[in-house]
């Protein structure tokens, strides 16, 4: 009954590329047009079979961890890659909509993200070993998306041109109060401290990135300047020149967007700038995913530009200028990728087949779904006053570079040490 399942489901998606499945009969059998793009499935069990009816999206990530559902003779890029081109655009069994209008709807009830629950869901990812992360990441271990000037950049360059780039958005001047929501394992706050001369307060909930923070501004000195602590943005207290926030409005939670930027307008000055840095969909609301809602990211989404929106309104901010990336957050992830597998022998040594497989798998359907999918990065700057900013944007791109030259050299210098004063 299983396999009969499949073949309708899959005799209806695929319209664009051909999709061969093995099922645990032995039998093979074909899917879509043979002139696309072609990958092949193998499902060792009907539990496998069975799971991905019931939720596909959760089924074919956990079949994958667990190696009862592989890729045969190819990789599982080409796999997803032909599974994410087609979802879309063929038929989708009844039920599988009903169950994704349902998680859909009840969105509202899982990203409550209360404090508590915020910390936990937070620990759940980032507080699994500094040490993975040091493998894969930027030696300024920036977990988010670079910014890639030039196409050729290394990521360690796009990164610093990230950085600079926000910073540019910011007006920072020497002295200057700002305030850095998820500031992770400090490489921003420190960046804002040691190359612009402000005063900066980095807030996380995640204990293994305070920490690393704290390691990192007294290594460098800069303690007195950066300043870290475990603290949820609701708690804040104090006025800033400056708010930046880089890669965690999607831990936020869509019950929470009016205080969030409720929060981020009492925090600012009145003559101040913020800069919030978001992954966003450029399409209509859907659900999470629920694999990585299970496995990555409890608690997080991905929201739309029309979500946020109404929240921003409500704040009584201006909307100074939203910018949007597009594939940058796709070339960060590809190089993460390659970074991790190359260290695949350490990663092995320090983590079973399972987690090695989901957090590939988790490298893979990200890449794709900057590709393929309606997913970007948002810039919102902000503002109480329509003219705290320039009104072009000819002051982001001066005839040399947006960051000092000195400060540029400096952050060179830094990067390659970092890794080494921690």
């Amino acid at each position: 009954m299983w396999d009969q399942l499949l073949d309708r489901f899959l005799t209806g998606m695929m319209v664009e590329d051909r999709l061969s499945i093995t099922y645990p009969n032995g039998e093979t059998r074909h899917y879509g047009p043979e002139t696309g793009a072609h990958a092949h499935l193998h499902f060792a069990d009907t539990a496998s079979v069975r799971a991905i009816i019931l939720n596909p999206d959760l089924g074919l990530g956990e079949g994958y961890m667990d190696g009862r559902v592989t890729p045969r003779n190819c990789t599982l890029e080409e796999v997803m890659t032909v599974i994410v081109r087609n979802r879309f655009k063929g038929r989708i069994p009844p039920w599988v909509l009903i169950a994704n209008r349902a998680r859909f709807h009840v969105r509202g009830f899982l990203q409550r993200n209360a404090p508590q629950t915020a910390r936990r869901n937070v620990a759940h990812h980032y507080d699994i070993s500094d040490d993975l992360y040091r493998l894969f990441l930027d030696a300024d271990m920036q977990y988010s998306c670079a910014y890639f000037r030039d196409p050729d950049m290394t990521l360690e360059e796009a990164q610093v041109a990230k950085k600079a780039h926000i910073a540019a958005k910011l007006r920072l001047e020497p002295g200057m109060r700002v305030l850095d929501i998820g500031c992770g394992w400090g490489g921003m706050a420190l960046t804002l401290a040691r190359d612009y001369g402000c005063a900066v307060t980095g807030i996380t909930l995640s204990e293994n990135q305070l920490s690393t923070a704290r390691k990192r501004a007294a290594a460098e000195g800069l303690s007195p300047l950066a300043q870290f602590e475990l603290q949820d943005y609701r708690h804040v207290d104090g006025r800033f020149d400056r708010i930046v926030s880089v890669g965690m409005l999607e831990h936020v939670g869509v019950p929470n967007f009016d205080t969030y930027f409720a929060r981020v307008a009492e925090l600012l000055d009145p003559n101040g700038i913020a800069l919030i840095h978001t992954i966003g969909r450029s399409g209509p609301p859907m659900a999470q995913s629920s694999w990585i809602t299970k496995y990555i990211f409890p608690g997080g989404y991905v929201p739309s530009l029309s979500e946020l929106a109404p929240a921003v309104e409500r704040s009584g901010l201006w909307q100074a200028d939203i910018e949007v990336w597009r594939l940058h957050y796709a070339k960060t992830i590809r190089h993460w990728r390659e970074r991790f597998e190359a260290n695949l022998p350490r990663i092995s040594a320090m983590y079973d087949d399972r987690f090695v497989r989901m957090f590939r798998y988790y490298l893979t359907i990200c890449i794709l779904a900057f590709e393929h999918q309606m997913q970007g990065v948002y810039h919102l700057q902000l503002a109480h006053k329509r003219d705290a900013v320039p009104l072009t944007r000819d002051y982001l791109y001066p005839p040399e570079t947006v960051m000092p030259a000195q400060a540029r050299s400096r952050q060179n210098a830094h990067n390659q040490h970092a890794l080494t004063q921690i």
